[in-house]
């Protein structure tokens, strides 16, 4: 049986009943609060980033799709934001406390990359168009492959096969939420103005790999010319100009906006866009280590894919913001 994506993007995941959302939602809403002081140790962990004016996007698209073109001027408030995506070891600490199970352990699959799995008869279920992706009876955050595959070796990973709902849980413990689309793109640009990268337009600039991506030929060989061929810790390679880590690469990180059209470009900016007010479809940033010219070269600042909010996948995380 093949499964059908709702949206096109990079992974797409099973389509879920109006009545299946809420409850999702309403469940990761529902998650008690962590004790005053485990929350001012975690905002203790972010960084602050000082508003501006900056210009959103880019010139032109190269997937019509992500609506990531033409520039336009947008203003962001100051506010905090982590330098890193919420690791294994932090998610842990947070469904222990919690008791929460994400929707791909309530579901009981999650979507899998072909290279991680053995025999790929054993996993005949996938998208339509995408057979590198398979459907995996119990992988999840804690068991990223799996049965028989732990987190626990990959502590300092970043948590994967986690939706949006899963996001949203952990921010709503934490007292802390998902940062929106402009001020994501505005700190991964690090300060840098119309550039590509995090560090410049290069993508492998003269001191070598700056990011987790596929090198070799999509999807069957990675040569980990970077040095990783799935997810690497989540302080690999150099920050940006603002002390941010793997803005661009590793894996897609969930920002609050809903996908949907966006205003004309003004000369007047856009003073904290939120993206459509309403809609289904949610926003991921940055790429992801699956990453290539060939497949999916969504590996810039500006880039963005729409993404039902329960799908989850072996790519898929998200890092925490809050207001300043």
């Amino acid at each position: 049986m093949l499964l059908k994506p709702r949206v096109k993007s990079c992974c797409s995941g099973l389509r879920t009943s109006t009545a299946d959302a809420q409850s999702h939602h309403l469940y990761a809403m529902s998650v008690p609060a962590a004790a005053p002081d485990v929350r001012e140790e975690l905002r203790s962990r972010l960084v602050t980033i000082s508003g501006g004016v900056y210009e959103m996007g880019t010139r032109k698209s190269t997937h019509a799709e992500d609506l990531d073109s033409p520039f336009r001027k947008v203003r962001v408030d100051d506010f905090l934001i982590s330098p890193v995506a919420v690791t294994n070891a932090d998610y842990a600490r947070f469904v222990k406390a919690t008791g929460y199970r994400t929707v791909a352990e309530r579901e009981g699959w999650s979507f899998v990359f072909q290279l991680f799995l053995g025999d790929l008869k054993r996993y005949p279920q996938h998208p339509p168009g995408l057979p590198w992706w398979r459907r995996v009876a119990g992988a999840s955050w804690c068991a990223p492959e799996g049965p028989g595959s732990s987190w626990r070796e990959r502590a300092d990973h970043p948590a994967v096969h986690l939706c949006w709902y899963d996001a949203l849980a952990y921010a709503t413990w934490a007292g802390q939420r998902l940062a929106r689309e402009a001020e994501w793109e505005f700190a991964a640009r690090g300060g840098l103005k119309r550039k590509k990268f995090p560090w410049g337009n290069k993508l492998v600039p003269s001191s070598g790999h700056a990011m987790n991506v596929w090198q070799g030929s999509f999807p069957y060989e990675n040569t980990c010319e970077d040095g990783f061929i799935g997810t690497a810790p989540v302080k690999s390679f150099s920050p940006n100009g603002y002390g941010l880590y793997n803005m661009t690469g590793n894996v897609w990180e969930w920002v609050s906006d809903f996908y949907g059209s966006r205003p004309p470009p003004s000369r007047i900016p856009e003073g904290n866009p939120t993206g459509p007010t309403d809609g289904y479809a949610r926003i991921q940033r940055g790429g992801s280590f699956l990453c290539h010219v060939s497949y999916c070269d969504r590996y810039h600042v500006h880039s963005r894919t729409p993404s039902e909010p329960d799908n989850s996948a072996s790519n898929t995380g998200f890092r925490v913001a809050a207001d300043l």
